[in-house]
């Protein structure tokens, strides 16, 4: 942007947050269903709000093909590649038409997408599709939970992927200047923590679209809502709305009806909330974004939550790894939860190691990564977690 030249106004519009009833595919021939029960959801919501028109569009993650955890509904990564799609693809082209129809911004996640230059393993992408039909961001989830993410982050072979797609902060946590605003995705596990969030608001974020699976067992209702509470302040500490997207209901054998309750909400740059369906139905909700109103609030220097930042303070919390990098590279896909979950032990042995993490009673420092292996171990033995 040229340092001379003034700010485009960007007109207040619209935004729908969408909460659908998901199938849990085991194979491609289901994901249709979830796509044509999105693309009425859609439109019933963009009719329903002509007079604001709808711009953005949010939907939650694994939307189109549901997910797996723990236990006797696991599956393992052939399981995942039998549903995985590719973006672009036709899926893709049935959003984008919708998003050329309607002149409106189309965002979503948790895609179980097989990406050409790794083909042994699925990465859980995030998408916005644009106006004209095109996709204009994809981004590969990189926080993934290893007890509940079969998925592979970029993280786990960070040194091919970097190789084909750069591992500069941008090209990572992408960013696309729209003409409604600068936007921006995370997905589910990314906001239980600040980093990604952070990136994203670094690189100039102010509407981060947020799909997420998150089940009532991790805490979406109260009293434990931290679903809630963690991204009211993912919001207010980067001074941009926030829209999450989660499930309605679902139907999948092993899984309770609500098992991911719903609770979407739309919250915005202060970290206030501005419209939530707190319950587990399918539904759609909807809310003005001012994104001049956000320009101005991010010009005031009091309670500016980026010009008091002083870096240098915090580097040695990055300068080694904690999850370890490269545990999963190329022609060694996690295949399994548990596969997933091994270089924990590394975490745990590192964590406890330096003294960040104080062991139970009776247990020592040696102990803590032996815990969690022995922990696997007797999860497989009982059924509780898929073996190879």
């Amino acid at each position: 942007m040229d340092p001379n030249v003034p700010a485009r106004k960007i007109p207040k519009y619209t935004a729908l947050v969408i909460q659908p009833h998901v199938i849990v595919a085991e194979e491609r021939s289901t994901i249709r269903k979830n796509l044509d029960r999105v693309c009425n959801l859609i439109d019933f919501g963009v009719g329903y709000t002509w007079e604001l028109p709808t711009r953005l569009i949010v939907l939650p993650e694994y939307f189109l093909q549901g997910v797996t955890t723990p236990g006797k509904g696991e599956h393992g990564i052939d399981g995942f590649m039998k549903k995985a799609i590719t973006i672009p693809g036709p899926e893709m082209e049935v959003l984008g038409a919708k998003a050329r129809e309607y002149n409106l911004f189309i965002a979503g996640g948790g895609v179980v997408e097989q990406v050409p230059q790794f083909p042994d393993r699925w990465f859980n992408t995030a998408f916005i599709i644009g106006p004209t039909g095109e996709v204009i961001l994809k981004y590969h989830k990189w926080h993934i939970p290893a007890s509940i993410g079969l998925g592979s982050s970029p993280h786990d072979l960070f040194e091919e992927y970097g190789r084909v797609f750069g591992t500069d902060i941008s090209r990572l946590f992408p960013v696309v200047d729209t003409d409604i605003g600068k936007l921006g995705t995370m997905t589910c596990h990314d906001g239980c923590t600040p980093e990604v969030s952070r990136a994203l608001g670094y690189n100039g974020c102010e509407v981060i679209c947020h799909p997420v699976a998150l089940q009532e067992i991790e805490g979406v209702s109260a009293p434990w809502d931290f679903w809630k509470f963690s991204r009211r302040t993912r919001a207010h500490d980067n001074m941009c709305y926030l829209l999450g997207s989660n499930w309605g209901t679902v139907d999948y054998a092993y899984y309770p009806r609500s098992f991911c309750p719903g609770h979407s909400f739309v919250i915005d740059y202060t970290g206030m909330v501005l419209r939530e369906a707190d319950y587990p139905a399918e539904q759609v909700i909807s809310a003005t974004i001012d994104i001049e109103s956000l320009r101005e609030h991010r010009s005031r220097c009091n309670h500016n939550c980026w010009v008091d930042v002083r870096t240098e303070g915090f580097r040695q919390i990055y300068e080694k790894p904690i999850y370890p990098p490269n545990r999963f590279p190329p022609g060694r896909p996690p295949r399994t939860l548990a596969d997933k979950m091994g270089p924990v032990s590394d975490v745990f042995r590192d964590i406890y190691g330096r003294g960040q993490f104080t062991p139970p009673a009776g247990l020592s420092i040696n102990d803590m990564p032996k815990q969690h292996e022995a922990r696997i171990r007797h999860a497989q033995d009982v059924g509780a977690l898929r073996r190879e």
